[in-house]
């Protein structure tokens, strides 16, 4: 019995502890770029705090229609007098004595419940308020988009940046593999007296030459791993294991032609901006409607009664009720009205002035985008005859450097214009997906595979 005891606490102990272990190792995750994207639209804290501002651009408007809507307040009162109030008449009872007594009034206890209802008839600023309101919530909603944006363009570039790393280490690493090889060709035919000391030593170089490349892009790629950790929202100490390759994507030309004039219609901050002059406008005339009247519309129902001992009966208590009609006007406020006045306009006209540098600048970066596009897309296909013949050359010159015809300088001659041609090659690419990941996003656009990823 004790063996079993001493065994299941055993079993017990053995599980606490690897449930710790699993619980410190990291996290490890293997994404594509979808999952990238996704992942990061969950954990942005910019985009998480876009979205409460929509949420409360949506309150203000429940806000500014609520101030057009009636109000109705109720209220009740009860009251024990400690010691009544009393008012002075002649004494009376002594006619002519000239003494003035105190005479106790009011009721040891007293209940009063009131009912009071208002309803605005005529109020500029409370109307105007509830279209400014729905244009505040249109544009948070439209930076909330841009945001959205962003953070997929951001995403993509980071997920591409890893990417490019990627092959460049792997190509860093096959150069070293390449390099080794050849300096064990070159030791074997050296010790068989066919080459000199000299191709021994430069392929030795070459060997030596390409380790540090090769720890530098595997440093490169880490720090494109830790960038995109960022980006996605996931902790720096998370494993990913990335599932993608540079792929060419292709680009409508139409689209291309027409990016500095489509950016004008669809850039969302730009929207924001044209909503929020909207606003603008719409403050200054809820800064004017202070000059106007407001009439209201209000009703009072009091239900009230008054006795000295707490024996109540519904014949106790008396009702009352009026309704009617208030008009106020503001005549004069020290000159205030006519300073929140200047300031709307002020700020209306900086907003102006803020969406025609926006509009330039937005104008400008599509072509430049577009301009980048077609460079990086004439480079790639350039640069992939380029790394045909670089290989080609890289082949002739082994078999030459093999059969004894050619020499070690034109094995690494060759190794370099390899390497050259294809780092050449997928910064190409890589630029080129980059420019595109911009375009989508100055232009407002969402990547086929982050659709069913939107709210």
């Amino acid at each position: 019995m004790t063996k079993k005891i001493v065994f299941t606490v055993t079993v017990f102990l053995l599980a606490f502890l690897a449930h710790v272990v699993m619980a410190q190792e990291p996290q490890r995750l293997k994404v594509t770029l979808q999952d990238a994207v996704r992942i990061g639209l969950q954990n942005n804290n910019e985009l998480a705090a876009a979205r409460y501002e929509v949420q409360k651009s949506d309150a203000k408007v429940n806000e500014a229609v609520g101030n057009a809507l009636p109000t109705v307040d109720l209220s009740g009162r009860y009251a024990r007098a400690l010691k009544k109030p009393v008012f002075f008449l002649p004494d009376f009872q002594n006619p002519g004595s000239g003494r003035i007594v105190p005479i106790e009034v009011g009721s040891t206890h007293s209940f009063d419940f009131s009912l009071t209802a208002s309803q605005i008839l005529f109020n500029s600023a409370v109307f105007t308020g509830i279209g400014t309101a729905e244009i505040y919530s249109r544009a948070a909603r439209e930076v909330y988009k841009a945001k959205e944006i962003q953070t997929i363009a951001n995403i993509r570039k980071a997920f591409y940046g890893v990417l490019m790393a990627a092959e460049v280490h792997k190509m860093m690493e096959e150069n070293l593999s390449n390099a080794k090889e050849n300096y064990h060709n070159v030791e074997v035919l050296s010790k068989q007296g066919l080459v000199s000391e000299y191709d021994e030593v430069r392929a030795s170089v070459a060997v030596g030459n390409l380790r540090p490349l090769v720890i530098q892009a595997e440093n490169n790629y880490k720090s494109a791993l830790n960038a995109l950790k960022i980006v996605m929202g996931v902790p720096v100490d998370t494993e990913l294991e990335i599932d993608g390759s540079l792929e060419f994507q292709p680009v409508d030309d139409e689209l291309l032609e027409q990016a500095s004039d489509l950016v004008m219609e669809t850039n969302y901050n730009l929207r924001a901006l044209r909503l929020q002059r909207d606003v603008n406008d719409e403050l200054i005339a809820i800064e004017r409607s202070d000059y106007l009247p407001t009439i209201a519309a209000f009703g009072n129902y009091q239900y009230q009664a008054a006795k000295n001992d707490l024996n109540l009966s519904s014949s106790d208590f008396v009702a009352s009720s009026l309704v009617g009609v208030t008009l106020s006007m503001n005549l004069f406020k020290g000159l205030r009205t006519n300073a929140r006045i200047e300031e709307a306009e002020l700020e209306l006209r900086k907003t102006n002035e803020v969406i025609a540098g926006t509009e330039k600048g937005l104008k400008t970066s599509a072509e430049t985008i577009v301009m980048r596009i077609k460079e990086a897309r004439v480079r790639i296909e350039a640069q992939q005859k380029t790394v045909e013949q670089a290989e080609r050359g890289y082949r002739i010159a082994t078999v030459r450097f093999k059969s004894g015809s050619g020499t070690q300088l034109e094995v690494n001659d060759a190794q370099l214009a390899l390497t050259q041609a294809k780092v050449n090659r997928i910064q190409a690419m890589y630029d080129y997906l980059v420019a595109v990941a911009e375009l989508d996003e100055i232009t407002g656009r969402i990547p086929d595979f982050a659709r069913d990823l939107i709210e």
